[in-house]
């Protein structure tokens, strides 16, 4: 639409206000990634957003710079005083026009850097490749990102071990092949959940340990840039990268690389991050079959609708989010495989487009995964009552064994016994199944004058903490030797429930 307008006359608010609208317009008429429209927090936001990237391209120019001069080059410090100053001062409308004219990201840097500091523009990038910028900012940005994403998960492991030593000792019944099986408690079951959250804090952990920085190695990793520069100087070029390598916060750094570090790292560090979509989708799949037999719910909001047609329902709508996003997430791991299954010798640019999407996507899924399920866990809610229901249907089929062991002890022989328990564990399970009646074999059982030597004993007998074994004592062993000693070290990031868009 073309507005006349007389600007002079039109007040500045309202001018910025039409600006906003047109702006507004211009984002709804695009398509955007849910991922960061819709789910994204923002501190996984900023890590790998635009502004981070291209402040640390600056940042690490600035090093270049600082540690040529220490070494000897003619670099001055006002350039790079006036670099330090400009770090943030990023025009974007002119990195863009000169990334549309050049086609290439890092040299409309290099000139739009070069704008807003002139006198250092000669220096800017010396005897560096892209990838000096390009890949090492990739290195730092997914450094950053696994020590958000351990934090964030070392506060999930916190939830689930409160929650499981809460229900150490709940009975509740065990699943096998999603059938009725040996009773556990709600909290050894949490512990299940615990072990593979935990696992994945310690791969995330030797992860972030193992990166190691490109640092300064030329167009094809052979230092011969910075050998010239140098004058031919071997020890020169070696404390360069050294040098550079210290001031980016690394402790290691690559011997070998070709014009990029090996894309086997992007590869490893994806299928680490992969791992959590397996864990979270596993904990939220069992989240939705608890919900549906109401044993367990994910907390749902005073206000929320779980179906525009069926006004009761308590959809698990966090947990049905969470399979679903870990589903892409786990897809995520086989790109980069493939991506350093495809570089030819010192380095081909078929990576790039694909990098681009799926690192960022892989972290800022497996954000989205960590903050939901902190959310859920901060409000599973957990409905005794049913789950003492579900194991008073099929207690009295388990306990069998042990009324048979009962019986025999007061003298009653073993092949009777167990012929009689068989008679009437048929009839109520017909009962259970063709009428749609309770379990009646305890009834059955205490109406039988064979079974008087133990009816007295026939409560004690079907107590259902009588079946759960060690789970308790296993609860505190694994929660007090295992996990606290490998989160504490995150208690002061612990923070509030994460706040959901959505």
């Amino acid at each position: 639409y073309h507005v006349n307008i007389k600007w002079g006359s039109f007040k500045l608010s309202y001018y910025n206000e039409y600006k906003s609208y047109l702006r507004m317009a211009e984002f709804q008429s695009r398509y955007h990634n849910p991922l960061t429209s819709r789910y994204q927090s923002d501190d996984m936001g900023y890590i790998f957003s635009d502004r981070n990237k291209f402040e640390t391209w600056r940042k690490l120019w600035i090093i270049l710079a600082e540690s040529e001069k220490e070494l000897g080059l003619p670099i001055t410090e006002e350039q790079i005083t006036e670099m330090k100053e400009n770090v943030t001062n990023i025009d974007w409308d002119v990195a863009a026009s000169e990334e549309r004219a050049r086609r290439h990201d890092v040299m409309a840097h290099v000139h739009t850097f070069g704008a807003v500091a002139p006198t250092a523009a000669p220096i800017i990038h010396l005897g560096a490749t892209s990838c000096y910028v390009g890949d090492n900012t990739d290195l730092i940005v997914m450094r950053e990102g696994l020590e958000l994403l351990c934090t964030k998960l070392s506060r999930c492991c916190k939830e689930l071990a409160d929650f499981a030593m809460k229900y150490k000792d709940l009975p509740t019944l065990g699943f096998t092949h999603y059938q009725p099986a040996q009773l556990t408690t709600v909290g050894k079951r949490a512990c299940l959940w615990l072990q593979e959250l935990l696992l994945d804090l310690t791969q995330l952990e030797e992860v972030h340990q193992s990166i190691k920085f490109r640092g300064v190695k030329g167009t094809t990793g052979t230092q011969a840039s910075f050998l010239e520069l140098f004058d031919g100087n071997h020890e020169k070029v070696e404390e360069l990268d050294a040098l550079v390598t210290k001031k980016a916060g690394f402790k290691q750094k690559f011997t070998i690389t070709g014009q990029t570090y090996t894309r086997k790292v992007d590869a490893m560090v994806i299928s680490t991050v992969a791992g959590i979509g397996a864990t979270v989708n596993k904990f939220c799949t069992d989240v939705r079959l608890l919900a549906n037999l109401k044993e367990i719910e994910e907390p749902f909001e005073k206000t929320q609708i779980g179906s525009s047609a069926m006004p009761y329902k308590r959809n698990p709508m966090r947990s049905e989010r969470c399979c679903s996003l870990a589903r892409h997430l786990i897809s995520l791991a086989s790109s980069p495989l493939n991506t350093a299954a495809n570089q030819w010798f010192e380095r081909t640019l078929d990576d790039s487009a694909n990098r681009r999407i799926v690192l960022g996507e892989g972290f800022l899924t497996a954000d989205v995964l960590l903050n939901t399920t902190q959310n859920i866990l901060q409000g599973m809610i957990v409905y005794p009552k049913v789950i003492e229901k579900h194991i008073n249907e099929e207690l009295p089929f388990m306990a069998t064994e042990n009324i048979l062991m009962a019986m025999v002890k007061a003298g009653a022989s073993r092949q009777e016994c167990h012929e009689k328990l068989r008679v009437l564990s048929q009839e109520a399970g017909r009962v259970v199944k063709e009428e749609g009646q309770a379990n009646d074999m305890l009834d059955r059982i205490s109406r039988d004058d064979y079974f008087q030597p133990i009816h007295d004993q026939l409560s004690q007998i079907v107590d259902p903490k009588l079946f759960i074994g060690r789970c308790p004592q296993q609860v505190e062993k694994f929660i007090e030797e295992e996990v606290y000693p490998v989160i504490e070290k995150y208690a002061e990031k612990y923070a509030a429930a994460p706040s959901l868009r959505v």
